[in-house]
């Protein structure tokens, strides 16, 4: 139990009606999850409005209101905070009521439109390999240091990334990677936390349904580091044109890096095949088991990050060389006919073109590149014909499928996809609106050495429509599809 004024402390109130002595069994802003003595949060939602909920939470015993707007029906004995801002409360509250967990732990956030996950997952990696108690929040899943919890959201809502930070200071967690997104930043999921650092990997389209403009993407992103204290250091993709307009008013220690451009840390590809590259990082060598062009960005990004937090350089470099890709981030198999199959999670134009570009890089020139893609339901519906140009002009042949059509029609997902494709790669398009279907066709298509790309999902093992989830895994649906095939 906490007392309320604790657990308000830093919070921007307008006014407080009722008693703020009393003890806090818990804070909550699912008024389904109420219990007696907790704070009910009212948050004004994108899709719901919690302040239509507050009469539902005093009557399973919420004791404490804290809302932007005051119902008109006040209760005796019910504690009322008037606030500015509800997530903004939310989140103070929630890191008071965990006790501030993220102050005792060196915690660096990774933003940018992608390599988030892959950043922030192989620095937990190289980190525990380094014999550091290590924490990890990303899309794919939260660790606190060798126990793992599910997660589907890229940012997890405040108080589930206190209570996971506060089960690391329990764990004796010392560092804790995080991805934060611009939607985890714009609702104010990470106010109230103190950030060891922060890291920047680029911006490109994406989110646009949400944050309407180009510019609010990028200014919503930079928050982050506008938020960082002197004794922080900021990171930046230097090679990025919107990399250094995240440094502009930051407090805190500023760092680059890139592949092109001076920064202070630097990179460069000599040698690139399937199996991995070898790149010089500043002065050293390094030979990474990630590919591609993007994969060096991140690589370069995670020493440059290692070095900043006090790791020794050669020791940095032997653990960079021993880390694995991320599930879902240019997974690959081989099967016995061989042919390559890739599963990406590439879902926006930028991505899809780095993991096209790899792939066309690397092949000989006699294989052909077979791409399954679809677009998610109930998303940014400006980068789907984007998408579809790119798949088209950058593959010998593509079948549009579904990705996670959620509410909206696959068909008309589909239709918005080939809207962008050139007349003369039309020939190319195949529409297989099931993705089982989509991605059998793709390995009965495929020859010897050719290359199929899975993109778009990933490493989510589900499939979403009409609010329903089914199991559906792309690398293991290939890989049994190819071998079945094979027989």
């Amino acid at each position: 139990m906490k007392l309320l004024k604790d657990i308000l402390f830093g919070v921007s109130l307008v006014s407080v009606n009722g008693d703020t002595s009393k003890s806090i069994n818990a804070v909550c802003f699912d008024s389904r999850k109420i219990v007696k003595n907790d704070v009910f949060v009212a948050i004004k939602g994108t899709v719901v409005d919690g302040h239509n909920y507050i009469e539902k939470a005093l009557t399973l015993g919420a004791s404490v209101i804290v809302c932007e707007i005051l119902p008109k029906n006040i209760v005796a004995g019910i504690t009322y905070v008037e606030v500015k801002n509800g997530n903004s409360a939310l989140a103070i509250m929630a890191s008071n009521f965990y006790e501030n967990p993220s102050k005792n732990l060196k915690l660096v956030g990774v933003t940018g439109t992608n390599g988030k996950t892959t950043i922030s997952s192989l620095l937990y990696g190289l980190f525990k390999k380094a014999g550091f108690k290590v924490g990890l929040i990303s899309t794919i899943k939260i660790m606190v240091d060798d126990k793992e919890f599910p997660t589907n959201l890229t940012t997890p809502d405040a108080l589930i990334i206190n209570k996971h930070l506060s089960l690391m200071n329990a764990a004796g967690v010392e560092y804790c990677f995080m991805e934060v997104s611009s939607h985890g930043i714009h609702q104010k999921r990470t106010e109230g936390l103190v950030f060891e650092g922060a890291v920047f990997t680029n911006l490109s389209h994406d989110h646009l349904d949400y944050h309407k403009t180009f510019a609010e993407y990028r200014d919503t992103k930079k928050v982050l580091f506008d938020s960082l204290p002197k004794s922080a250091f900021a990171l930046t993709n230097a090679d990025d044109k919107n990399g250094m307009v995240m440094l502009q008013n930051t407090k805190a220690n500023k760092y680059s890096y890139a592949l092109r451009s001076y920064a202070d840390y630097r990179a460069q590809i000599l040698e690139s095949q399937f199996d991995g590259q070898l790149l010089k990082v500043n002065e050293s060598e390094l030979w990474t088991k990630l590919i591609g062009h993007f994969n060096a960005y991140n690589i370069l990004a995670i020493y440059a990050t290692s070095q900043l937090l006090g790791l020794e350089n050669l020791e940095t470099l032997r653990l960079l060389s021993e880390l694995d890709n991320v599930d879902g981030r240019f997974q690959y198999y081989i099967s016995e006919e061989k042919i390559t199959a890739i599963v990406d999670y590439a879902h926006t134009p930028d991505a899809l073109k780095n993991v096209l570009d790899t792939i066309n890089t690397l092949r000989t020139g006699n294989e052909n590149v077979i791409t399954v893609v679809g677009c998610g339901g109930d998303r940014d519906k400006s980068k789907r014909p984007v998408m579809g140009n790119i798949a088209s002009e950058m593959s010998n042949k593509v079948i549009f499928t579904s990705d996670n059509p959620r509410s909206e029609s696959p068909t008309i997902i589909i239709e918005e996809m080939e809207a962008g494709v050139e007349p003369q790669n039309v020939k190319k398009i195949l529409a297989i609106e099931n993705r089982e279907q989509a991605i059998k066709a793709a390995c009965q298509l495929a020859n010897a050495k050719d290359i199929i790309l899975i993109a778009g999902k990933g490493h989510e093992n589900y499939q979403e429509a009409n609010g329903v989830r089914i199991d559906f895994d792309d690398y293991e649906k290939v890989k049994n599809l190819l071998n079945s095939l094979n027989k």
